[in-house]
């Protein structure tokens, strides 16, 4: 059975004739740009600028890995509740580049801050403001350890500002979401609206992640931008609870980058009624959209997994608690052996039975009840009487594989998303620096 990317996406989301590539919506107050500074040698766009021309509010989650790129570190001493730019580069990833990398962003950041005040006072209102590198934030990714080529992208700032646009229609959010890929072989976008009290808001968001994706920011970037008027506190709280079971509920191949970085912008110009507090009523609608729009662009990571022919999903019911069923849940989706059977098309259940074990949780064996799709395949601590090799063969070719462990000794649950394992895998990280 073929499946389509569509299937994992919200249906409620509007495609376009581009196939996969969703429309998102403009977001009032966001401009943006994307160019080339040459880092890959071939042309393609790798420097993306988006601007708050009246500044955001904004909350971001890190990867909680010990070793961070320099725009990491640049954005946790940013200690403000309110941005003007997002600076992103691809190619280099700017970690282990010792002093000139953190040297190098400053002379970018420097840069752009010089352009950007220009531009704001060439503004149709005439006024001039002052944009300060206190007022920038960074993401980068690509290759550790490389040189970073701040010259390069330097040189490029002007006309990054110059092609900086207030239209935002589907061809200026694809060349965004292209320009910030590496080794991702489609753009990832998402679009949801929501009610704040009688106010209809627009959240928009792209992301990247391929390979080396694992929680604690599964190892991707993200940026959503909403038109709410929220305050950052509350978008930094929602958007923590949001990714503990979207962003951080996916693994590819368990590792966990120096870069990852998830950040939502909120403009404000939607107007909506003043937010109090994080648990305000007026705030439900709009954390079930940013989940959804999260998940949607976690999913749509996992599809697009480096060498990755299945996408599968691992979901732990009737756990004692949630961390509980996340360890066992990642125990399996993170099993090399799971992965490459499921890449195989092998039923081979045993190994989930293994990864099981290895999680480390104290379970009760003879009440585990496992399925592959509709197919009960253990239970009773040994084979389902009704176990049919043959009818899991046929299963097995599907593109999406649902495993579901049953503990039954509590309520908690957690899914985990991931995908198999194949000899892609290999030669694309293998190669990946040539």
């Amino acid at each position: 059975m073929t499946v389509n990317l569509k299937n994992f996406l919200n249906p409620k989301i509007k495609l376009s004739k581009m196939g996969d590539f969703q429309e998102l919506q403009p977001i009032d107050g966001l401009q943006i740009s994307s160019v080339s500074a040459d880092l890959y040698g071939d042309g393609r766009d790798d420097m993306t600028l988006f601007y708050f021309n009246e500044g955001a509010n904004y909350g971001a989650v890190y990867t909680s890995s010990k070793i961070t790129s320099a725009s990491i570190n640049w954005n946790l001493k940013i200690k403000r509740n309110f941005v003007k730019a997002l600076f992103v580069n691809t190619k280099n990833a700017n970690t282990f580049t010792g002093v000139k990398g953190a040297q190098g962003l400053k002379e970018i950041a420097s840069a752009l801050s010089k352009a950007l005040t220009l531009k704001s006072s060439q503004s149709p209102k005439g006024v001039s403001e002052v944009v300060k590198i206190t007022d920038l934030l960074f993401a980068s990714t690509g290759v550790i350890g490389e040189e970073f080529p701040y010259l390069k992208m330097k040189n490029r700032i002007p006309e990054l500002v110059k092609k900086l646009r207030v239209e935002q229609n589907k061809f200026v959010w694809f060349k965004a979401a292209s320009a910030i890929m590496t080794t991702d072989t489609k753009p990832k976008l998402a679009y949801e609206e929501c009610k704040i009290g009688k106010k209809t808001v627009k959240i928009s968001g792209i992301a990247k992640g391929s390979g080396m994706i694992a929680p604690n920011m599964a190892t991707m970037l993200g940026f959503i931008f909403t038109d709410a008027s929220i305050p950052s506190v509350f978008l930094r709280s929602i958007l923590k609870k949001v990714i503990t079971t979207t962003f951080n509920s996916i693994t590819v191949d368990s590792d966990t980058s120096t870069n990852d970085m998830v950040a939502i912008f909120a403009t404000g110009k939607a107007k909506n009624s003043k937010i109090y507090n994080v648990l305000d009523p007026k705030l439900q609608e709009f954390e079930k959209a940013l989940h959804r729009l999260t998940l949607n662009l976690s999913k749509q990571i996992v599809v697009d997994a480096e060498g990755a022919k299945k996408f599968i999903t691992v979901n732990v019911i009737g756990s004692r608690s949630i961390s509980m069923a996340k360890n066992i849940a990642f125990s399996i989706a993170n099993s090399p052996l799971v992965k490459t059977a499921i890449a195989g098309e092998d039923p081979n259940w045993g190994r989930i039975i293994m990864a099981i074990g290895k999680s480390g949780e104290n379970v009760s064996p003879g009440k585990i009840k496992i399925k592959f799709g509709d197919h009960m395949v253990a239970e009773d601590n040994k084979v389902a009487k009704d176990y049919n090799e043959e009818l899991l063969k046929t299963y097995m070719k599907w593109d999406s594989i649902n495993i579901e462990v049953n503990l039954n000794i509590g309520s908690a649950v957690f899914t985990v998303y991931t995908c198999d394992l194949t000899h892609d895998y290999i030669d694309i990280n293998a190669d990946y620096r040539n």
